[in-house]
């Protein structure tokens, strides 16, 4: 169930936003200005904010604004947002996006376009994070790589030191054999040791690709649980009747 944080200073449209999106299955959230708004981010968590550009406090250009590039808030700079705003300008819905805005709804708006870019942008944002985790699993699979090159260049040294020294070895000499062995023992403990370490890497780099692969589906998954949705949203949609505000 996707949480949905709508903000917005008219008590009316929070009470229309909280009813008609619980009813067709988003859990909501709601914050009546910009301070709430922030306060909201950080107790909710949102899966996508509907914000109000016009408001008393922080509007929604200044919270857009904090939450995107404000450290404290660098863990909430990925929740998408549509704002509304009464203004049509061009210059002004130009500057929503360039603050990372990802739709722009001008007031006054149909409930049933805005329901269809809700839907929009939740999937366009799970399709990205799907890419960014398999990304991250690419990104682990190249270090492995790296780590087992790395292994093989350590691992290739010794065993050239340790020939060429066996091809000079004079067998009668105890000082020759007596540093022979010592050069064998010195490089296969170093051998061990690195084996070693790429022994835990491994393990790391597996364990949290798994936990990345555990969150994960695939495109087909994704598209048809999005079809299902859709299809559920329309018939709650079709139930409970479009409306205006």
């Amino acid at each position: 169930m996707s949480k949905i944080l709508i903000v917005d200073d008219e008590q009316i449209n929070l009470d229309f936003f909280e009813v008609m999106l619980t009813k067709l299955g988003f859990e909501v959230a709601r914050a009546s200005d910009g301070e709430e708004a922030l306060f909201a981010v950080r107790e909710h968590d949102p899966d996508l904010i509907v914000l109000d550009n016009i408001m008393p406090k922080l509007s929604g250009w200044d919270v857009t604004r904090i939450l995107k590039q404000d450290e404290q808030y660098a863990e909430y700079a990925g929740i998408p947002i549509i704002m509304f705003s009464a203004m049509d300008d061009v210059k002004d819905k130009i500057e929503g996006f360039e603050l990372g805005v990802e739709d722009y709804i001008t007031k006054p708006f149909n409930f049933s376009e805005v329901l269809a870019r809700i839907k929009a942008v939740l999937r366009n944002h799970e399709l990205s994070q799907q890419v960014v985790k398999r990304e991250r699993r690419i990104a682990l699979i190249e270090s492995l790589n790296n780590s087992l090159v790395y292994f093989t260049r350590h691992l290739k040294e010794p065993m050239l030191h340790i020939r060429e020294a066996a091809a000079s070895l004079d067998s009668r000499d105890s000082d020759s054999v007596e540093s022979f062995v010592k050069l064998a023992q010195q490089e296969v403990t170093q051998t061990l040791a690195t084996l070693e370490g790429l022994e835990h890497e491994i393990r790391d780099l597996k364990r949290r690709g798994d936990e990345i692969r555990e969150g994960e589906v695939t495109l087909d998954d994704l598209e048809e649980k999005y079809e299902q949705h859709l299809r559920n949203l329309k018939a709650n949609a079709d139930a409970i009747g479009g409306g205006n505000a």
